[in-house]
């Protein structure tokens, strides 16, 4: 099924990069994140994407009319480089619609501008681009058609390390806590869709606001709730932190990456 990713935004959070590329495009390890979210659907069957693109979207253009099988993969080179076998497996061949949906439109305005790209699918699945998983998006997909509705959303615990307070009128401290997440559940950008969802849209309507609203006064969404991990990249810490999982080898939304570190830290556990 087609996968719709809104990559436009212009990531105000975390503009220490967002000023040169656009948020999607900022690199983890060796490559933007926004390919690491095209891997993880990639490992789950889907291969067909449709990139809405906004803030400069020559950048996200420029990379895959430059991108090659090589790019990310081990190789050998040879005949000063008009030689060039890779090592492994190839990369998948994938299907990239790049849609130019405008540098101000929200994210409803980027679906809607999308529309018929999706048309006369059954389902379709749609991501922020900004956030890694490790959910199982088979079974999310399983119990969204078995529901019946119209869109569903992965719910996922928000990566809290505040401390709370809690404060009597005048000013004085009762308690002073650290967070209990154990009530708070958001939505975390990773959607399921049927080509209804454009039925309770209307143009210039964010997408989680009132189309969200129709959908839930007519019993038509539903949450996943996802206990794993879940990050997004709003600020720079957020990139710090998936920047270190990374350099660790320790990337849970890539099956293939942690198979292969478990594997190895269970031989090196046999004695």
């Amino acid at each position: 099924m087609k996968v719709v990713l809104f990559c436009g935004g212009l990531g105000t959070r975390i503009r220490e990069y967002s000023e040169s590329v656009p948020k999607p495009m900022i690199p983890l390890g060796h490559q933007p994140i926004l390919h690491h979210v095209m891997e993880y659907y990639s490992e789950h069957g889907h291969d067909d994407f449709v990139l809405c693109l906004g803030y400069k979207a020559n950048v996200v253009k420029d990379f895959f009319l430059n991108i090659r099988p090589t790019t990310f993969a081990d190789c050998v080179v040879s005949g000063g480089g008009k030689d060039v076998q890779v090592i492994g497996e190839v990369s998948k061949d994938w299907r990239v619609t790049l849609l130019d949906t405008g540098i101000w439109r929200n994210i409803g305005e980027r679906l809607w501008a999308a529309r018929d790209q999706v048309r006369g699918e059954k389902i379709f699945l749609a991501n922020y681009s900004d956030g890694l998983t490790d959910v199982d998006l088979d079974d999310m997909v399983r119990r969204f058609e078995v529901s019946g509705k119209l869109a569903c959303f992965l719910a996922v615990r928000p990566p809290l390390t505040y401390h709370l307070v809690d404060m009597a009128e005048d000013g004085g401290v009762r308690e002073f806590r650290s967070s209990d997440r154990s009530d708070i559940w958001i939505n975390g950008g990773y959607f399921v869709m049927r080509p209804e969802i454009f039925d309770y849209m209307r143009e210039g309507e964010e997408l989680v606001l009132e189309p969200f609203a129709r959908l839930i006064a007519d019993n038509q969404l539903m949450a996943y709730k996802h206990e794993g991990f879940w990050r997004s990249m709003d600020t720079l810490r957020d990139w710090q932190v998936l920047e270190d999982m990374v350099e660790k080898g320790d990337m849970p939304w890539n099956a293939r990456v942690s198979s292969e570190r478990k594997r190895r830290t269970v031989i090196r556990a046999i004695p």
